[in-house]
């Protein structure tokens, strides 16, 4: 059973009690006009379904100024399916938004009128600082703790958001965007750098502050850091949170220079509508990091559709966290006993009180998924955990943190004390090894209650005078069979500990 079959018509989440409902952004760019539906819990929704056209509104914008006609047919044929489709697939709140193509072109306004007449969309034209602020929300949404510069690179329009503690302080819309960069170029070799020192300074950006992260949004940029991670033969090519060097920005710019559109084409995380400005939007970033100062790049997930829709929770729930929130809903949806994870959690907490705020919200992440393999062959439900833990399509988490989550869920799903294959290249062998004592510390809590409360309300494990000591009331002494104690011994073993059951009166 699917997340998505349990929770597609539910009216609140069982446990954290939020509003579950399809949402969906329609997104009229001025490369691709794109549908995304959303559904699970607000804070942390899942996407249940995703398509683009490349419509290429903005194609002919440098040059005339208009949009296309071939260009409107092929996004009005787009948003009238878009607009069926929403209607069928019962969606409870849309937002349809258009932004620097439309924005900027004279006929901007007549295009709009007709996708309001004939595809009854109720079609929003975003500001460039609607457009800013909405692209570093939804970095926020999926890296609460970002403290830089947020870069969306879209096909009309660069917007930079500077974000830090949960917000956006200032935002800056420029018109560099990917399909009127050859031409910036064009003009010169330092043309680019010019214009864009220029434009920030025009914009008082130019005193921002350096040595901050710049976060890489919008399709060029996720494709360039795809490349990038095919080119370094990364063991884990997940694009949320993966980062770069600053350095590697003028690297991937003359890599991508030498390399002809039919090349780039061929590398299979290159789409061929990518391919052509490839090259351009690496020269883009390769001048933001001289000019920013970047002390890093972080590629993101989540951009301006994800972001409308935090800007639409209210603040409580948006300081929910988002792995958190995710891995809850989709424990309730593949687990057996429902709250059970949260039980666990606070079960095996004392245990590991020295763990940092990065392992808890791990631990806590592994506790919420410790029956979501129940299902699976017994022989591969270790390496089921690892695939969970590292293909997820998880917001909130480093590659380190799903490579922790991978082996305490491996170590919890059968797979012993030994590292799962791979691991170790993801994060430190140390931390690896205290998620192994996690799992464990979950599998005994599961063989312990059954699945049930009151053993772990009534019972405790603790660490005193050396030895892991599992205590429980009389009424749950019988409860220390075999099985536990094998589990118990086992947890106690990885921890350097001897071990044994008190019974309390």
């Amino acid at each position: 059973m699917t997340l998505l079959g349990n929770l597609v018509r539910r009216s609140e989440s069982p446990v954290i009690g939020l509003k579950v409902s399809r949402r969906a952004i329609i997104d009229i760019g001025s490369n691709s006009v794109r549908l995304v539906v959303y559904d699970g819990p607000r804070r942390s929704p899942f996407v249940l379904f995703n398509e683009k056209v490349m419509a290429g509104l903005g194609s002919a914008l440098g040059d005339t100024g208009l949009l296309g006609v071939e260009a409107m047919e092929r996004s009005m044929v787009a948003l009238h399916r878009f607009s069926r489709l929403v209607r069928e697939m019962d969606v409870g709140h849309l937002r349809c938004v258009a932004t620097a193509a439309v924005r900027d072109a004279k006929n901007g306004p007549d295009f709009v009128a007709r996708v309001r007449s004939e595809a009854d969309l109720p079609v929003e034209v975003l500001s460039g600082q609607q457009e800013a602020e909405a692209a570093g929300y939804g970095v926020i949404s999926a890296i609460p703790e970002a403290n830089g510069i947020v870069g969306d690179l879209g096909g009309g329009s660069l917007e930079l958001a500077r974000v830090r503690g949960g917000s956006v302080e200032a935002v800056i819309s420029l018109p560099l965007g990917v399909l009127r960069l050859a031409d910036v170029r064009h003009q010169g070799k330092n043309a680019l750098n010019q214009m864009l020192a220029r434009s920030l300074k025009k914009a008082g950006w130019n005193a921002v502050e350096t040595g901050l992260p710049f976060y890489l949004v919008g399709g060029s940029w996720r494709t360039l850091a795809k490349f990038d991670m095919a080119l370094a033969h990364v063991s884990l090519p997940v694009i949320h949170h993966h980062v770069m060097p600053p350095e590697r920005a003028a690297y991937l710019l003359r890599v991508t220079s030498h390399r002809s559109k039919a090349s780039l084409k061929l590398v299979p995380a290159i789409s061929g509508s990518r391919a052509g400005t490839l090259a351009d939007a690496a020269a883009l970033l390769a001048a933001l990091v001289r000019q920013l100062g970047s002390s890093q790049l972080v590629a993101s997930s989540h951009g301006l559709r994800e972001g409308l829709l935090y800007q639409d929770l209210p603040p409580a729930e948006r300081a929910l966290d988002p792995l958190l929130v995710a891995a809850e809903a989709e424990g309730e949806a593949q687990g057996r006993f429902p709250g059970h994870g949260v039980l666990i959690d606070g079960w095996i907490a004392p245990l590991f009180a020295d763990d940092t705020q990065y392992g808890r919200r791990i631990r806590q992440a592994a506790c919420l998924l410790g029956d979501v393999g129940w299902r699976a062959n017994p022989d591969f439900r270790a390496e089921r955990g690892v695939e969970i833990a590292l293909h997820g399509n998880w917001a909130g988490i480093d590659i380190a943190g799903r490579a922790l989550l991978a082996q305490a869920l491996y170590a919890n799903f059968g797979g012993g004390s030994v590292l799962a294959p791979g691991l170790s290249a993801l994060a430190e062998v140390s931390m690896l090894e205290r998620a192994t004592q996690w799992g464990l510390a979950i599998r005994l809590a599961q063989r312990l209650s059954g699945g049930v409360g009151g053993p772990l309300r009534g019972g405790r494990v603790r660490i005193a005078h050396g030895r892991l000591e599992l205590c429980l009331p009389q009424e749950y002494a019988r409860l220390y069979g075999e099985a536990v104690q094998r589990r118990l011994r086992q947890l106690a073993q990885t921890m350097s500990l001897e071990y044994g059951c008190v019974i309390e009166s």
